[in-house]
């Protein structure tokens, strides 16, 4: 790190070349412009007005030469500039529209949001001073289709057309055209290594299938966040953020965030850029104490379960507790006689776990640091080398199947690129470090076990529970409920209680300790090596545009087995894929045909093609009514996760099913007592990835044969079902799009509709595989105990069986679908309006299999509407923005449940102070102040009251 400060630090203090000095103002109506581009038409010297609309620019062109003055929603124009004496006062014409803006995404290319051949949302430059939202990241939320999934106050990640929990891998990110998901996760971790807010150029982003252009993960959408080139936004740029998060169960706590940009073209050749941003505040606390698999009930349940509550996932039957003790001779030794054993029930008990507030200290941070160097060998753009390192860490809360604390998080991308007018070559690596984060599931396990293990708090319980109940003289005899509380402080006698030395002592040692028998910590050190290149051949083939392109990756994964089965070192596996996309215009250039061809092929599958087909007609005699149709096919490659995982959760196993990952997990399991003839050879089972996809009954069959085995065995085993369900494969979906885009009368249109057919759709299955005997379809309880079937009956009642959560493909077709308009319009002067409505849905047969969980975790319904003025009177401008969504159904590998319909409103107002260069900003987040939740488990979202000072060169 030091070697590149002083590097770029060496170029911030070299001797300048002189140059010539022009300036000038650019107004419309006699009000100033801001943040309007001024270039030198065939040279690197570029620079934009301040909130004045005055510039001055710089540049080593000899007099005269040419200007172009331009800015989103105005007329470009050009001047001609003798003399550095000359005064130069530039008038722009309002006509250009949103839709006039230009972007790349939608066909690797440069072509208007009015001709993209698929539905493209966008934000400038102008928009991320407008947003009444905290950050520019946060206020992507109100771009039409997109949803967010808060999990933290530092990560939120993005979801367009459905299907995604936090960790939203069917959705690609680009930060200057590297992929800034994380290795290890394998999806993006919100701007936690992204880009800053007074660096942005603009965001594209694409809802819906793109990967014709962009390969297996753009599969439900794809979004680009690119940076300010340092020939053309000089200068020193910072901002300062205070403000206040509020929320009943945190309190009101102080928030941080600022940031400083150092950019400069030292001539035509060389420019250098250095960001630099910090963010600190107190997260929302995830306080939903409800329990997880039982509506209603609560900690006075036995068996109780909490969502934001650790340590209690260790459950036990208590009766087998008393039966295990009294072959040992402990209950006995408790001077309990052998008859009081049959008096515990035949029921769960959980251990008392922790609350997530006791097991985190709530801080959410981030630190962003990026460094550029821009090489320009013939002075102009038509040929670039760009070397660029981006650096995050931070801390935030991650939730998967459970939750996460994200604790100095580490995470690094260096990227060398060649580009130029019709093409570039890239390559970068992306590597991170876990840091001390940690799983907060196995830190309240081990808290507890630190404390006191399993069997004696278990024994404790068990031995007060049936002396309470089935002495005569005790209070609570015949008292079950009364029995099982009084058992239970019992057991908790000498508990170690958070905030004392011995709490802290324990906590601090399970959250250093990998190994989950004992610790919690998360160690990762995985890597990604990419490469990707493109060209566009209109300057050699002149009858239709045609690009040519690749990429290659290399995934190197290294959880020193941790997460991974990489304990003998990283797990190495690469993917590569290749398209070419034709673009031709007829019919006067009313009608515009785009083809494109794509095929990827992992070393772990067969290769899949991926075509598009789009058609876009300009009608209308001014060309202003845009309709268009696309076709695609897309795939997502099964995720490292989905493949090489093989984590302990506590109550379950994650098994990725790479055919060699299967046998790389094991693990050697207790067997409880009364086995008999049913398993020889000891007290322990090693079971291995292979029980859990092999010899294992689908766990909601295993659920309703519990319910049922002690009052109809014969009944309850008719119920089973064995685990019939193949290796993961890639996921496929054929996506449909219609649209119609116009500008008429200060009124800019935008109507889309898209219908998705998913095959294979890749998901997650939840298994019980018993250690001994073999899986059958309804088993017979009444044969001998030789028999295969009947042995895995003895092993599911008597507690010798093992959870898995298995990476599968459903065997269901799933359909999704659904339309979205957006409205804008200039409705008075320089007020603008904007609506826009979503709705989405999907459907798919169940009765086809009954376990698989779609997961769309989306709002059938969603409106968004915002209404601002930025020329409100002289330097003042404000915006408010408001959205709602109903109610929806969340489900997760975490907890399922319905998240209550939401109405948010934000708002800020601006003014601009010349003299000083600057731009005051007053906002504030959910300003009606309910709380709501976005994602089933993390906190909900408050309040955020906020001052902005952004300091423009």
């Amino acid at each position: 790190m030091r070697a590149y400060l002083f590097f770029l630090s060496l170029f911030f203090c070299g001797i300048i070349q002189a140059q010539n000095s022009i300036q000038g103002t650019v107004v419309e109506n006699n009000l100033p412009v801001i943040g309007a581009n001024v270039k030198v038409i065939g040279d690197s010297g570029g620079t934009v007005t301040d909130s004045d609309g005055k510039f001055i620019l710089k540049t080593n062109s000899k007099f005269p030469f040419e200007i172009e003055v331009s800015s989103v929603g105005f007329e470009s124009k050009k001047i001609t500039v003798n003399s550095s004496k000359q005064t130069i006062n530039v008038i722009l014409k309002e006509e250009q529209t949103l839709l006039d803006e230009i972007v790349v995404s939608a066909s690797r290319t440069p072509e208007r949001v009015f001709e993209s051949p698929v539905t493209i949302e966008r934000m400038g430059i102008a928009d991320v001073k407008k947003t009444a939202s905290p950050s520019f990241y946060d206020g992507l939320e109100n771009l039409k289709e997109v949803q967010m999934n808060t999990s933290s106050l530092s990560f939120k990640s993005i979801n367009t057309r459905g299907f995604a929990t936090v960790a939203n891998s069917r959705f690609l990110q680009l930060v200057d055209g590297m992929d800034n998901s994380s290795p290890l996760l394998n999806f993006v971790l919100g701007n936690m290594v992204g880009i800053s807010e007074i660096d942005v150029q603009n965001v594209e982003l694409l809802p819906g299938a793109s990967s014709a252009l962009y390969g297996a993960n753009a599969f439900n959408g794809i979004m680009f966040m690119n940076s300010k080139s340092p020939f053309t936004y000089q200068g020193i740029t910072a901002y300062a953020k205070y403000g206040q998060t509020s929320q009943k169960a945190a309190g009101t706590n102080d928030f941080i965030d600022y940031g400083i940009r150092m950019a400069h073209a030292f001539d035509k050749h060389f420019a250098a850029k250095a960001n630099f941003t910090y963010m600190r505040g107190t997260d929302w606390f995830a306080t939903n104490y409800n329990d997880k698999t039982v509506a209603g009930r609560d900690r006075s349940n036995p068996n109780y379960d909490g969502i934001n509550v650790y340590g209690d996932e260790v459950i036990t039957n208590i009766y087998n507790v008393g039966q295990t003790m009294i072959a040992n001779g402990r209950w006995a030794a408790a001077g309990l006689p052998a008859s009081f054993a049959e008096l515990l029930p035949k029921e769960n008990v959980s251990r008392t776990g922790y609350n997530e507030t006791d097991l985190t200290d709530n801080k959410a941070s981030n630190t962003k640091i990026d460094l550029s160097l821009h090489f320009r060998p013939f002075g102009d753009e038509n040929f670039e080398i760009i070397w660029l390192s981006k650096f995050g860490y931070g801390n935030a809360v991650y939730q998967g199947a459970n939750r996460y604390y994200l604790n100095n998080f580490f995470m690094q991308q260096h990227k060398i690129e060649f580009k130029g007018k019709n093409f570039y070559l890239r390559g970068y690596t992306t590597s991170e470090d876990g840091g001390q984060s940690y799983d907060m599931l196995f830190t309240g396990i081990n808290v507890n076990r630190a404390w006191k293990a399993d069997d004696v708090w278990f024994g404790t319980y068990a031995a007060n529970y049936a002396g309470a109940v089935g002495n005569p003289a005790s209070p609570l005899f015949n008292n079950p409920a009364g029995a099982h509380a009084y058992a239970r402080s019992q057991a908790d006698v000498g508990r170690l209680m958070p905030g004392t030395a011995a709490f802290k002592n324990a906590f601090n040692s399970v959250i250093a300790e990998p190994d989950v028998l004992t610790g919690s910590r998360l160690v990762d050190n995985s890597k990604i090596y990419h490469s990707d290149a493109n060209y566009n051949f209109k300057d050699q083939i002149k009858f239709a545009e045609i690009q040519l392109g690749g990429s290659f990756r290399e995934y190197q994964l290294n959880s020193h087995g941790r997460i991974y089965t990489d304990d003998n070192g990283p797990i190495h596996y690469s993917e590569y894929g290749a398209y070419v996309q034709m673009m031709k215009k007829f019919m006067d250039e009313r009608l515009k045909f785009t083809g494109s061809l794509r095929y990827d092929k992992s070393q772990n599958f067969d290769g899949n093609y991926s075509p598009r087909l789009s058609l876009v007609y300009a009608g209308g005699e001014s060309k202003k009514h845009n309709f268009r149709a696309s076709f695609q096919t897309g795939f997502r490659n099964p995720t490292t996760q989905d493949q090489y995982i093989g984590f302990n959760v506590g109550n379950a196993v994650l098994i990725g099913s790479a055919p060699d990952n299967l046998l790389r997990y094991s693990e050697t399991l207790p067997v409880s007592t009364a086995t008999g003839q049913f398993l020889a050879g000891g007290a322990t089972k090693v079971m291995t990835g292979e029980n859990a996809y092999n010899n294992s009954y689908t766990a909601t069959t295993v659920q309703a044969f519990a319910a049922l085995a002690p009052t109809n065995p014969v009944a309850a085993s008719a119920l089973l079902r064995r685990t019939n369900v193949g290796y993961v494969q890639p996921e496929q979906v054929k996506a449909f799009e219609l649209g119609y885009r116009s500008y008429v009368s200060k009124t800019t249109v935008d109507i889309s509709a898209y219908y998705n057919i998913y095959n294979d759709f890749i998901g997650n299955l939840n298994v019980v595989a018993p250690y001994y005997g073999t899986t059958q379809d309804a088993p017979n309880p009444l044969a001998g105990p030789t028999d295969p079937g009947a042995q895995t009956l003895h092993a599911l009642q008597n507690g010798n069986f093992r959870a898995y959560q298995l990476y599968t493909n459903a065997a269901v077709e799933i359909q999704s679908f659904g339309f979205g308009v957006g409205i804008n319009r200039k409705v008075y002067k320089d007020f603008e309006f904007g609506i826009n409505y979503n709705y989405a849905e999907f459907s798919f047969d169940q009765e086809k299999d009954p376990s698989f969980e779609a997961g769309f975790n989306t709002p059938k319904h969603r409106a968004k509407a915002s209404f601002g003025n930025e020329k409100l009177f002289k330097n003042f401008g404000f915006n408010v923005s408001g959205r709602w969504n109903s109610e929806y159904l969340w489900q997760s590998s975490m907890v399922d449940g319905m998240i209550d319909a939401a109405t948010v409103f934000d708002a800020q107002i601006n003014y601009s102070m010349p003299n000083l260069k600057s731009t005051l900003k007053i906002g504030a987040s959910n300003i009606a102040g309910k709380e709501y939740a976005q994602v089933l488990g993390a906190g909900l979202i408050g309040q955020q009251y906020f001052v902005a000072w952004t300091i423009n060169p």
